[in-house]
């Protein structure tokens, strides 16, 4: 399927590409390549970084199970007969981590199997590709069957970007996003900036790719990339496996960055090769002029690029990043000295390799060639060590080739091919709620309550291969750069760096790659729902806007500092209910820290003085009497998870208005989709005026206009009034969609 879709792309770039050259006067970089190949209607489009609106055609939808149920059950409100792009379910997030491969996916069956009969039922109806439960983790089962260089694909997960290990541009987006370019209609971005890496040098020794991106981490933080684009180039880029490119543009995400990008070379005709696509390899090689960036970007990239970082591979060290946060970053060599001043618990409780960032044959024979060094000196892992392979073609080659038995016998217990840990399917025996512990993982996210659902764990990223290191000794200050182990005869040795191939000498080895096909014609076929299901409902549309002003509505929750998606829509149990939006709407906003209560999660119902209850019992009091609510936010709220229920969840329990001092780019769509008024404060200290009691109005709707600031009004308890300015960045269309009280209700 990626073959002939290429064959489509490639025919039409050279046309396109030349016609906006001539536009730009210009050269043009990888990602413009991809974008202008992708436009709706080039002639049409304006094209202002920053400022525009892309309206873009992209070539395939990928969704996981958590998100693709609310997404199909929003395509299904379309009315549509057929996916209008090709399409994918991938069943990888709703598999439990607790005793091992085999045992988890059976209880995963069992206890999803609503689950995964609505889905597999849809899929086959619907003309998408299902991925069985245990086929691998969404974007490397993308990465190994469907990415191709130049394509656009868009995935109902933060961390879709993965998919620009090889030279696409791959974006996460919502469900709502996901079921309208399923519809047939196009899918709208704001332009996005431009951030270039120049890399030089190569890595050597303990550096890896993961040290690429977790070193941007710390340098761009958490919000640098948002609503950017971070393209890849120079020499040291092309050193670096297509895997490996895999990795850094999957923790992109982590920067806030719409997507990440490398050109196209060597090592992805490789990669590609050996995944059984070498017409595919030959085709881009064909026409890997369109693949690259025009020669005169390479020579003058500050011409091209809104920011520049520079990167020698060759001085790279290994770094480790948190807790708590991506980008909160050092290099090992400084952290132990960090541990002890900040008094972080130096024992680990586990460490966890693996996930969709870091479960490739690369990954996998370094952190072996880690382990078995151990294994000569008769020492065994001292804390928990957890393997999550990415896909079942990874599985079945780490078994092969003895990988699978290393890790084994140095106490490592492999878990099934999905998400598990990294997304809070973990039932961690020796987690105790309220006791601070110390784990160590190659995952690519680490907020409070991330990996064990415990807020007070403090989790840890690192590559592969220093996890497995730290698994060995079970200490937070070890650095296997400069220290030695005890072997088990008292003799001290030094690890040596670790080495691994890029792809297996072998090849990969096949299993069960669990893939089912649609039907041919699923007009007859029906989607399975059983009318008492616990776990799925049927959507019903929200209301449309009355035309009204909002007029002194209660605060439901001022959050304070970070406020991901992880905090106002919990993952770990509630992952069971994503299909099911009254059920889910309970866990809204319990993670997250509200100014005005000393406990997450936990606020004051402002009409009856009633305190210590949850964010979603507050709001489904106010909803009961007609009464809409606002949410005001911290800086880049709703970063991490692409969750759209972040979103759904305030929208469904009347929550109108959300003011933040600024928005992560996913949710804030996510927001407007759901016909809720997504607003920040044109002066961020207005944040500060905003208190428990108070009700606050937002006047001038009939009026809303792009680019029009709106006026809010915040009436205090004591009479006193203060009127403050916010804006918004809706467009036309955006606008309609808040009048007809969502984006799917603007499309009926």
């Amino acid at each position: 399927m990626s073959l002939e879709l290429a064959k489509k792309l490639y025919a039409k770039m050279p046309d396109v590409l030349a016609k906006a050259r001539k536009k730009f006067g210009r050269g043009l970089t990888v990602a413009e390549k991809i974008l202008v190949s992708h436009a709706d209607d080039f002639e049409a489009q304006q094209w202002e970084r920053g400022k525009a609106m892309l309206v873009l055609r992209p070539d395939r939808v990928a969704m996981q199970d958590a998100t693709a149920q609310m997404a199909m059950l929003q395509f299904m409100q379309a009315g549509k007969k057929k996916v209008a792009v090709p399409s994918t379910i991938h069943c990888d997030h709703l598999i439990r981590a607790e005793m091992g491969s085999e045992k988890d996916l059976l209880r995963a069956m069992d206890e999803n199997r609503e689950v995964y009969n609505f889905l597999a039922s849809a899929a086959k109806k619907y003309g998408i590709g299902f991925w069985k439960p245990g086929a691998g983790i969404i974007h490397q089962v993308v990465l190994e069957n469907y990415a191709f260089p130049g394509g656009l694909i868009i995935g109902t997960d933060s961390h879709t970007p993965n998919g620009g290990g090889l030279g696409m541009l791959a974006i996460g987006v919502g469900g709502a996003d996901a079921g309208e370019v399923m519809a047939g209609l196009p899918w709208e971005v704001l332009h996005p900036k431009l951030i270039g890496v120049r890399l030089t040098g190569r890595l050597s020794g303990w550096a890896s790719p993961k040290d690429v991106i977790l070193y941007l981490c710390g340098l761009l933080t958490v919000k640098g990339g948002t609503n950017k684009i971070v393209e890849y180039f120079g020499p040291g880029a092309e050193t670096i496996s297509a895997t490996g490119k895999g990795t850094i543009c999957n923790m992109g995400a982590e920067l806030g960055a719409t997507t990440s990008v490398f050109p196209f070379d060597q090592k992805m005709v490789d990669y590609l090769n050996m995944t059984d696509r070498a017409d595919l390899a030959s085709l881009a090689l064909a026409n890997r002029e369109h693949l690259v960036a025009d020669p005169e970007v390479y020579q003058s990239p500050e011409k091209y690029y809104d920011q520049i970082v520079e990167i020698d591979l060759s001085k790279l060290e290994p770094y480790v990043v948190g807790p708590h946060t991506p980008d909160l970053a050092r290099p090992i060599s400084k952290l132990a000295a960090e541990a002890e001043e900040k008094k972080y618990p130096v024992e680990l409780k586990a460490a966890l390799i693996g996930s969709c960032t870091n479960s490739s044959y690369e990954d996998i024979s370094r952190s072996a060639h880690v382990a078995r060094q151990a294994l000569k000196a008769g020492v065994k892992a001292k804390t928990a060590f957890l393997i999550s392979p990415g896909s079942e073609r990874i599985y079945h080659t780490m078994k092969r080739d003895g990988f699978l038995d290393t890790f084994e016998q140095l106490g490592g217990t492999v878990l099934s091919n999905s998400c598990g840990p990294c997304i809070g399917q973990w039932k961690r025996a020796d987690g105790v709620k309220g006791r601070a512990d110390s784990i160590v993982s190659s995952f690519n996210r680490n907020f409070p309550g991330r990996n064990d659902g415990i807020n007070e764990t403090l989790s840890f990223l690192a590559s592969p291969e220093i996890v497995t290191a730290f698994a060995i000794t079970g200490d937070l200050r070890f650095n296997p750069l400069s220290q030695p182990i005890k072997g088990a005869d008292g003799t001290e040795f030094m690890l040596e760096p670790p080495v691994g191939e890029e792809l297996p000498a072998k090849g990969f080895a096949k299993g069960e790659e669990g893939y089912v096909p649609p039907a041919e014609n699923g007009d007859a076929l029906t989607v399975d729902i059983p009318p008492t299901s616990e776990r799925l409902q049927l959507l019903q549309p929200f209301p449309r806007w009355d035309g009204k002003d909002f007029e002194k509505l209660p605060l439901l929750i001022k959050t304070k500092g970070k406020t991901t998606t992880d905090h106002i829509s919990p993952a770990g149990p509630w992952l069971k209910f994503r299909g099911h939006l009254d059920k889910i709407s309970d866990n809204m906003f319990l993670g997250a820290n509200n100014a005005f209560s000393s406990e997450p999660g936990k606020g004051t119902n402002v009409l009856t003085g009633e305190t210590n209850l949850t964010i979603a019992q507050i709001a489904r009091d106010y909803k009961a009497k007609g009464i809409g609510s606002v949410v005001v936010g911290d800086e880049n709220y709703g970063e991490g998870s692409s969750r759209e229920h972040a979103a759904m969840s305030p929208r469904f329990l009347n929550v109108r208005v959300v003011i933040a001092k600024s928005f992560a780019r996913i949710h804030e769509t996510n927001l407007k989709k759901q016909g809720i008024l997504a607003l920040t404060f044109a002066d961020p200290k207005d944040y500060e005026k905003i208190e428990q009691q108070d009700r606050i109005s937002v006047t001038g709707l009939r009026e809303l206009a792009p680019g029009k600031p709106v006026t809010v009004t915040i009436h205090k308890a004591d009479g006193q009034t203060v009127t403050i300015q916010a804006n918004h960045s809706m467009t036309k269309q955006q606008i309609e969609w808040f009048k007809a009280g969502s984006a799917l209700n603007a499309l009926n």
